[in-house]
């Protein structure tokens, strides 16, 4: 009845001013004004009551209420007189008391609510200390989103209850001195409400059809139905209608049934009335969204097209794209059922018409509409923020890119504003320019673009300054460029344009264009072209059948920026190829075939699929017509069952699945060689000196060669282990050669000369015979051989090579070398050293190139200031190989050169040096039948150098006490560099010296360590020249049996690549190969003067054994020489200016025949063996 109830009281300030309330004062829901206890305060004359009534728009006031509140004293002293002492206090009342409800009354309640209102509990205590509420619903849990409390907790609310609210809630009060409940019991009543309210229904004549008029409610409410305004039970009677409940059902209606039904639903809250209309109607389908309605989407948002129709029965709906596309189907497509289409993500390929389809059995309508994708509006160039100073001017950039078919509208706002009136501000395409900025002009400034389908904005802040100097400007290389854009797209060229980006304070220069393959060659970007720094697009030639994507590089003074992103790919319509493939070449590998190979094109190259190439062959001098073939993308094609080396002409044409390209050029080729057929004849030598021989022969008939003319070759025999050397090394060079490079010879002329030294000594032991090659190259006729051993016998053929290999060898010519000059004697050793005489003891020479006549020795005495006195010279018989001086200086050394001869000559010397006594200090005069000088001291004496090249023995005799501990001190003779010193383990008297450099002279002392330290004299001594090693019997070596078998297992191995690759169609260059796998012996032959450009081993032999020599104390042993041409004294390093002189050196070493004996004075045989 009243729409609210205050308090009030007159004497608060202001006046008629609501009572303030608390935990301890409040208000309850009827109105009331509650007190849990009273206070002194809570004394008032005027507690004043307002009812608000809203129906009669009045306001009604109550009669003042007074309260006053009595203290306890007073209350005592007005009872105190009625009662005894006892009574009196034992009736005084306590302060503080336990909580009980004000209202509801008693322990439980009930409560009633209608659904879907508020609910709202009450729980009033009083007590003292004031009270506190608790709320809770017994078996259940408030509901949290719903659930509030009013009024300091004493009021529960819960908001939109249902049935499920229903059940029995606490209030519990508490204070300190105990707590009470109390039992609300709720229970929620529901008007009816709708769980299904019929529909409208549409039918065709003979369909089945049903209204469902479904309602709950507390209690449940009861259905009625009325048609048209009639309650159906007195309403006509349709035979089609069947009432069931809530539901009526139809059956084979007709259009009679058509009518208005009303269902009510009612129980003692309320009701519900709801009509739904039935008409029965026979309609073919009609579309009624207009015909040919264009949509315009823009890209990656959905697509809605609308086909709104009616009909009867329901016509169902069918969408196609394009004159004959198939039904769209809802995975990727959502049909709605009032007919629309949606596209959720329209892309470019959704541009296109479509057809909506109407159909039922009446008939079918269709109406198409058509789609037109867009591209999105964005901002490639946004405003940036600025700081400004006063006074100045600032621009903003708004570049925007848009679809063309839409017009686009720009729009600059000032914090959402438009922009000032101010003709300070201007506006043109891209730019927003504030001239004069003021502080006024600080804010955020927004650029809006605007198309009828889309709106895009950006905003920049700008900030006014007060002046400041101004920076220096940061220069660096160019922002890549951006949005890159193909246009213009046609077979053969394309336009790409780009916008720059910030060139960062320096001028870009030119812009770089680079393209990527996709097809062929992903990942690899090539250079297209380079344009102007001011140019901001390109036409770009293009190739055939290539998937292109591009991508651009700014420039400036600065640098190269960073690549910009690639552009989208285009790919290239095929075509037929525009070129043929290069380096055709046609060459045999066998006498009766013919390889035909050439450099395949690449896939930028092919033009289009399909790539295959068609060879064509005839022989050059005849009159055959072309034969030709057509093969896959391969580069090598064999022609079979062809005369042995005949000319032809070759073509090979490439072709795709779009047709041939151009004619191509005809190059020449030949079939297979063979073996030569004749060998050379009428060979003549002539012998120059004992080292070098002058070879002639007759040149065979050109058809007699059957292949290309590569040259000549001699032969020779030497040592075995230089043969070996030489035939291992070009065995494995010319296998390696042969195999990899398979079936194919380059056109080099090689003529072949073998030659090789008969051993003819009876007293010798037999040695391996070697043979040795020299080539000469084309055509020519004569040689020179070079490096032959003086005093030797020697037998030579000459034979022909052409590509296949070498023919037979002409009748072998003997011819003989004279002697030559010796080399230098084995050794050289002083023993048993006197007062007066020293005794040499010496090995002939190892190559002694002749018969020796006598040997020469020189010797002079040395000074303690190493000055050397006269020279006396001695001739010595042939046959001896001991020597003793006599009436020699005492306490002297002396300087030896000793070397042999022949009738050609003196060899080289062998220097010594010794001394007649051991030491210069401490000497005595030798005692009567005394044969040495006696040291008074000790000393270290016989000091001896036994050198090789890079090492030196040294040893030496000590007289003195016993365990003295020795140094060796050396340095280069001659030089100022400090001595480098060794110290000896232990007592021994030798030591060897390492790590020496080849044919260096060197100063050597020993000395002792310790303070009674002595020195010996120095001696000299001279390392050998650089050598290769000695021969030894390898043939019993471990590591040379296993070096063999891997040497096996790799031919192997390479057989079965070379049968592969072979098999695989590879080509293989030699000449190249040969070039680049030279054997490091072997030097180039110079053309212009016809010296020898090849020299290999023709023969495998078993080695010879021979034990190494160890040189004895104080003896000095000269290394075996090398067959080199030094060592024959003939060129400079080993070259000939004569025609057809040598260029190497040969491959190996001779061997050192051992002494018969030392008393042998005639050579063994009148030439070397």
């Amino acid at each position: 009845l009243y729409d609210g109830i205050i308090w009030i009281s007159l004497c608060l300030s202001p006046a008629f001013q609501r009572l303030p309330q608390s935990e301890r004062v409040s208000q309850g829901l009827n109105g009331d004004l509650y007190f849990s206890n009273v206070l002194p305060e809570d004394t008032r004359e005027d507690y004043i009551c307002y009812a608000r009534f809203n129906h009669t728009q009045t306001i009604q006031q109550k009669q003042p209420i007074s309260v006053k509140v009595i203290s306890v004293d007073e209350l005592n002293d007005t009872i105190a007189a009625n009662l005894s002492d006892t009574e009196f206090y034992g009736a005084k009342s306590n302060r503080e008391r336990p909580p009980t409800f004000l209202t509801p009354e008693g322990n439980a309640s009930n409560k009633e609510e209608l659904r879907g209102n508020v609910l709202l509990l009450e729980c009033i205590a009083e007590g003292l200390p004031t009270p506190l509420i608790y709320w809770a619903k017994e078996d259940g849990i408030l509901p949290t989103n719903r659930t509030s409390y009013k009024n300091f907790k004493k009021t529960l609310q819960i908001t939109h209850v249902s049935e499920a609210d229903s059940g029995n809630y606490q209030c519990i009060a508490k204070n300190a001195l105990g707590a009470i409940h109390h039992t609300i019991s709720v229970r929620v009543k529901a008007a009816p409400y709708w769980i299904m309210a019929p529909q409208n229904l549409v039918l065709s004549p003979g369909e089945d059809g049903t209204l469902i008029c479904r309602a709950n409610g507390n209690p449940k409410p009861r259905i009625n139905w009325l048609t048209n305004g009639v309650p159906i039970e007195i309403a006509p009677d349709d035979p089609s209608r069947k009432i069931d409940g809530d539901t009526i059902i139809f059956s084979n209606v007709q259009e009679r049934s058509s009518a208005v039904y009303q269902c009510n639903a009612s129980n003692e809250y309320g009701y519900l009335l709801a009509n739904a209309f039935v008409n029965v109607l026979a309609e073919p389908p009609r579309i009624l969204t207009p015909a040919n309605t264009l949509y315009q989407v823009i890209a990656n948002r959905p697509a809605l097209l609308d086909c709104a129709f009616f009909g009867s029965p329901l016509p169902t709906i069918e969408w196609f794209k394009g004159a004959k596309g198939s039904a769209l189907h809802e995975d990727i497509y959502v049909l709605h059922e009032n007919g629309t289409l949606e596209i959720p993500v329209a892309q470019k390929d959704s541009t296109g018409t479509y057809t909506c389809v109407a159909r039922n059995k009446l008939g079918m309508a269709k109406n198409e509409v058509h789609l037109e994708i867009k591209d999105p509006t964005w901002i490639i160039k946004q405003p940036e923020y600025a700081v400004v100073q006063r006074g100045g001017m600032v621009s903003f950039e708004c570049k925007v890119k848009h679809d063309h078919t839409l017009v686009l509208t720009v729009l600059w706002l000032k914090d959402n504003e438009e922009l000032p009136s101010d003709e300070r501000f201007t506006v043109d395409k891209d730019h927003l320019v504030v001239a004069d900025v003021s502080d006024d002009d600080s804010g955020t400034y927004t650029c809006v673009a605007n198309t009828t389908l889309d709106s895009v904005s950006a905003s920049a802040v700008l900030s006014v300054v007060a002046p400041t100097p101004t920076p220096a400007p940061v220069y660096d290389v160019p922002n890549p460029p951006f949005d890159l854009e193909l246009t213009d797209q046609l077979d053969k060229s394309v336009q790409l344009s780009w916008t720059p980006g910030d060139d960062n304070n320096s001028p870009i220069t030119k812009f770089i264009i680079e393209y990527e393959d996709a097809m062929h060659e992903p990942g690899l970007w090539h250079h297209q072209t380079e344009v102007s720094g001011t140019q901001t697009t390109a036409q770009l030639k293009l190739s055939p059948y290539v998937n292109y994507s591009f991508r651009v590089t700014a420039m400036n003074s600065i640098g190269k920026s960073l690549p910009s992103e690639a552009s989208e790919q285009y790919l290239t319509k095929a075509s037929e190829p525009d070129k043929n493939p290069m380096a055709v070449e046609g060459l045999g590998s066998e006498p009766d075939n013919l390889v035909i190979t050439w450099k395949p094109l690449n896939g930028f190259e092919s033009n289009g699929p399909g790539l295959q190439y068609k060879v064509s062959w005839r022989q050059k001098d005849g009159d055959d017509e072309w034969t030709s073939v057509v093969v896959a993308n391969v580069s090598k094609y064999i022609v079979s069952g062809t005369p042995t080396f005949v000319p032809y002409l070759i073509k090979v044409q490439a072709l795709n699945d779009m047709g041939f390209a151009p004619e191509p050029a005809v190059v020449m080729g030949h079939s297979g060689e063979d073996l030569p057929m004749v060998a050379p004849g009428n060979v003549r030598v002539n012998v120059v000196n004992s080292t070098l021989a002058e070879v002639h022969w007759d040149p065979v008939p050109l058809k007699s060669i059957r292949g290309h003319l590569q040259g000549y070759r001699a032969s020779e025999r030497g040592p075995f282990m230089a043969f070996f050397k030489s035939i291992f090394i070009s065995f494995a060079s010319n296998f390696l050669l042969k195999c990899t490079e398979g079936i194919f010879w380059k056109n080099n002329n090689f003529n072949l000369i073998y030659y090789w030294k008969t051993q003819s000594s009876p007293k010798r032991n037999r040695r391996h015979i070697e043979k040795k090659i020299l080539t000469f190259q084309g055509s020519k006729t004569h040689g020179m051989l070079p490096g032959l051993e003086p005093f030797s016998h020697y037998t030579l053929n000459v034979r022909v090579v052409n590509g296949k290999g070498e023919g037979p060898a002409s009748p072998d010519r003997v011819f003989n070398t004279p002697e030559g000059v010796p080399s230098a004697p084995s050794s050289l050793k002083i023993v048993n050293p006197t007062l007066d005489s020293l005794t040499l003891e010496w090995d002939p020479p190892s190559h002694p190139n002749g018969i020796l006549t006598e040997y020469t020795l020189k010797y002079q005495p040395i000074n303690s200031t190493h000055e050397l006195g006269p020279l006396v010279d001695l001739k010595i018989p042939a046959n001896k190989t001991r020597w003793t001086l006599k009436n020699l200086n005492f306490s002297t050394r002396y300087k030896f050169y000793f070397y042999a001869q022949t009738s050609a000559g003196s060899g080289s010397q062998i220097t010594e040096e010794a001394v007649t006594t051991v030491d210069e200090a401490g000497i005595l005069p030798p005692d009567v039948g005394a044969g040495k000088v006696q040291a008074v001291h000790p000393r270290i004496s016989n000091l001896t150098a036994a050198a090789a090249e890079t090492y030196a023995n040294i040893s030496w005799e000590y007289e003195g006490p016993e365990h003295v501990n020795f140094y060796v001190e050396y340095g280069v003779a001659g030089s100022k560099e400090e001595w480098r010193k060794e110290i000896v383990n232990g007592s021994r008297s030798f030591f060897g010296l390492k790590g020496l450099m080849p044919g260096t002279a060197y100063k050597v002392r020993v000395g002792a360590v310790g303070d009674s330290g002595f020195v010996s004299s120095e001696d000299v001594f001279e390392t050998g020249p650089a050598m290769a090693s000695r021969q030894v019997d390898i043939a019993t070596q471990g590591w040379f049996i296993g070096l063999m078998c891997a040497v096996a297992l790799l031919i192997l191995i390479l057989l079965i690549v070379c049968f592969i690759r072979r098999n695989k169609g590879g080509k293989y260059p030699v000449k190249e190969k040969e070039d680049a796998h030279a054997d490091p012996e072997i030097q180039p032959m110079k053309e212009d003067d016809g010296t020898f450009g090849e020299y290999s081993d023709a023969e495998d032999h078993k080695p010879l054994k021979k034990g190494s020599r160890t040189p004895s104390d104080r003896t000095v042993k000269k290394e075996d020489s090398d067959d080199s041409l030094v060592d024959y004294g003939e060129g400079v390093n080993g070259q000939f200016n004569e025609d057809g002189s040598f260029i190497g050196q040969y491959s190996g070493k001779k061997e050192k025949e051992p002494a018969e004996g030392n008393e042998s004075s005639e050579a063994p045989s009148p030439v070397n063996a």
